[in-house]
Order: C-alpha cells, then sequence, then structure tokens
C-alpha cells in the first residue's frame, strides 16, 4: 500500500557525553523514510531542502524505493539546521541553535501521483503545514498518523487542535501528552486526548517504552529493549513512527492487533536508532538484523 510522508529533511549538530558531530543528516522525515522504507515498499516523500543539502543522502533513499518527486530544493537557500547538546541522562537536552530557513515558509506541494495514498504519516512540523497537507489529499486515507512536540502547544495550540481532530493515531511522549491534556495520570490524558478525535493515541516513553490507548479502553505497553550503550537518542520518535506505519502500510492492516504488532516493530527500530549518530545506524540496518531485535522484543515480552 502506498505510503505519504510529509516533514523536515535537514540538517542536525549534535553534541553527546560520547561525542560530537558536525553538520549531518537530520530531520523528522529522513528517519521516518528510512524506517518505513524497511517495510514498506511505495513510500512518497515531501519535504523541503536548500541547494546546501548533502544529495547523496537523497540518492540513498531513492535506492531504497522511496518516491522523492515531492522533494523541494530551494537554490541560493539553506536547510533547516538544529544544533542540540544533550546531558549525561540522555533524556534531557539543550537547543542551542534552531535556524529554520528553508522551512520557514514551507509550502507542501504534493505531486499528482500522491494526492489519495493509502496511508499518511504526518511528521513533526508545524500544524500549519500539517492542516494543509490534510486538505491537499483528495481521499480519505485508511490511516492518518501524526506526531506533534510541546514547542507547537506552547505557539499554535489552535491549529494543532484542529490538526489532532483529523487524524487517526497521535503519537506524543508523557511530557506532551500531560501538555496536552492537563491532566498528570496518563491514563486520564490518554482519554481527554482521545475525546479529541484521535481512535489511537501512542505515549512515547523513551527508555521506559511507549503505551498505546485504543478505543473502548483497550491499552498495550511494549517496553524498550535494555541497551549497552545509547549514542544519540536525536529521531528515535520519528524511526519510531516509521517503523509504526511502515508495517501498517505493508500488513494494510488497521486493527488494534496490527497496530499492537507496529508499536514492536517501531520499538526495534528505534533501539537501533540510537545506536550511533543521526541516520548512520538506520542507513546500515538490514532485514537480518531487524528481525532478530523483533525476536528479542517477543523474548523480553513473553511469559
Amino acid at each position: 500500500m502506498s505510503l505519504l510522508v510529509i516533514g523536515s529533511v535537514a540538517f542536525d549538530a549534535i553534541d553527546t557525553p560520547f561525542g560530537s558531530t558536525g553538520k549531518i543528516i537530520g530531520g523528522a522525515a529522513s528517519y521516518i523514510s528510512l524506517a518505513s522504507s524497511m517495510l514498506s515498499k511505495k513510500v512518497g516523500l515531501v519535504a523541503v531542502v536548500g541547494e546546501d543539502f548533502d544529495f547523496d543522502f537523497v540518492e540513498d533513499l531513492k535506492a531504497r524505493g522511496v518516491d522523492v518527486e515531492g522533494l523541494q530544493v530551494k537554490n541560493g537557500e539553506k536547510s533547516f539546521f538544529w544544533h542540540g547538546k544533550y546531558h549525561m541522562d540522555m533524556n534531557s537536552r539543550d537547543t542551542i541553535t534552531t535556524e529554520l530557513n528553508v522551512l520557514g515558509d514551507f509550502d507542501p506541494i504534493i505531486p499528482d501521483h500522491w494526492k489519495s495514498p493509502d496511508y499518511v504519516m504526518l511528521g513533526n512540523l508545524s500544524p500549519e503545514v500539517q492542516l494543509k497537507t490534510l486538505e491537499r489529499i483528495e481521499k480519505r486515507p485508511k490511516l492518518v498518523v501524526m506526531d506533534t512536540m510541546n514547542f507547537w502547544m506552547d505557539i499554535a495550540l489552535d491549529t494543532l487542535h484542529q490538526v489532532i481532530a483529523k487524524v487517526d493515531v497521535l503519537t506524543i511522549n508523557d511530557e506532551e501528552a500531560r501538555q496536552l491534556s492537563g491532566e498528570y495520570s496518563l491514563v486520564k490524558a490518554a482519554r481527554k486526548i482521545q475525546a479529541m478525535g484521535p481512535k489511537y493515541l501512542i505515549i512515547k516513553k523513551g527508555e521506559h517504552g511507549a503505551l498505546l490507548f485504543g478505543e473502548d479502553g483497550e491499552t498495550f505497553f511494549c517496553p524498550a529493549l535494555p541497551l549497552e550503550e545509547v549514542f544519540d537518542p536525536t529521531g528515535a520518535g520519528d524511526t519510531f513512527a516509521g517503523g509504526f506505519i511502515g508495517y501498517l502500510a505493508q500488513q494494510d492492516r488497521t486493527d488494534f492487533d496490527a497496530i499492537k504488532k507496529a508499536v514492536v516493530y517501531g520499538s526495534a527500530m528505534a533501539s537501533y536508532c540510537v545506536e550511533k549518530f543521526g541516520t548512520e545506524r538506520l542507513q546500515s540496518l538490514d532485514e537480518a538484523q531487524l528481525n532478530e531485535r523483533l525476536n528479542q522484543f517477543h523474548r523480553l515480552m513473553s511469559l
């Protein structure tokens, strides 16, 4: 089934207690596209970069079967850039630099042959861009998944609510769930957020796993795999989202059992992402390695 990915393709610079990078590939849609294309064979990308971007990465996406016709290249302009520094616990970070550049006035132009996708992944972008994307899709997809963050809750809450009302699945972390709902209890928070529109809510808890809330009170918990080393958590949530929706597009199912399995696939992908800086580990990941990690999750979760 066809899967349309909308998000940022960008540059990051990352400082952690284990090292620092110069400019490397980043952006939500970069991680989502890499992860989802391992599972789904028809992935389309809508994003924007400047002429300074590393187009070898674009060639890599094309080699993986990702349709990049919707990737706009702005001549004479620079790509989005984010520089962050992680603390020792790797759960908290400081933003050092954010340069919107081409993302500041991004207008998502969807190629004609991608205006009726079966599945849609709205990566973390401004709610205005996410809303424009949904308005330009000509047929209701089988499933729309959305990621967002507290930044948009702070500055664009009304528009964010409009988008949330139109999606099937929302993925946010526990801090964001509490902010969006005004509830500390994640169970109460989930109930309030689902009343805003989504059938399913996924609350990501980093090294403590992910909670899935479905219709009629259905719940599921997927633990995080204990890892010896975590080098860089940047993009882990986006990788999770890519593995999640990539599995659903591959299986062409949206029932609760399929969504539970998709959470495990997303968690397995994310566990690889953090092992190296940026997209490096995902770009070397193969099917056999993914299957081994899925087996580890199965052993971890079995009684």
